[in-house]
């Protein structure tokens, strides 16, 4: 494992309801809340988003690791978003540490501040080619995109 034991901020297919939540956080997590990541922006992927730097806010949850099951979490996070490193070449994302700010409970007083979480971000060249092309995803908010348009047909 390299670097400190940060919780995780995701935004597209690891949140709930998405199809790699079970897959890797079921059973490998104490606590997931509902947080934003400020200083990015989300774009469509090809069945995933990525998010980017910039001046936007991304929507999704701050995800706790069980500590138990920390390191063998982080490797499944790496592989799955093809991180082989920092500046790695090959990279598709980077993992990154960031401020998220958890969306505050109404139901509780007071305010929660930001909290230092690893965050993947899309890699140099992903990134370049989104914000000279890609298509953002409205309010950042990867659960309320639109659908994908159906097929046409002739």
């Amino acid at each position: 494992m390299t670097g400190p034991r940060l919780p995780f901020f995701v935004y597209g297919t690891l949140l709930p309801g998405e199809p790699n939540h079970d897959r890797f956080l079921r059973g490998r997590t104490r606590a997931e809340r509902p947080a934003v990541l400020p200083g990015a922006l989300l774009y469509e992927g090809p069945g995933y988003p990525y998010a980017v730097e910039g001046h936007g806010t991304v929507h999704g949850a701050l995800v706790t690791a069980d500590p138990a099951t920390y390191a063998e979490l982080l490797s499944l996070l790496d592989d799955l978003e093809q991180y082989l490193g920092p500046a790695h070449p090959r990279n598709l994302y980077e993992r990154v540490a960031r401020p998220a700010l958890p969306v505050p409970d109404p139901g509780a007083p007071g305010t929660a501040g930001p909290v230092r979480a690893w965050v993947y971000l899309a890699a140099g060249a992903v990134a370049r080619s989104l914000r000279t092309g890609g298509t953002p995803v409205p309010g950042g908010n990867w659960l309320t995109r639109r659908p994908p348009p159906a097929p046409r047909t002739p």
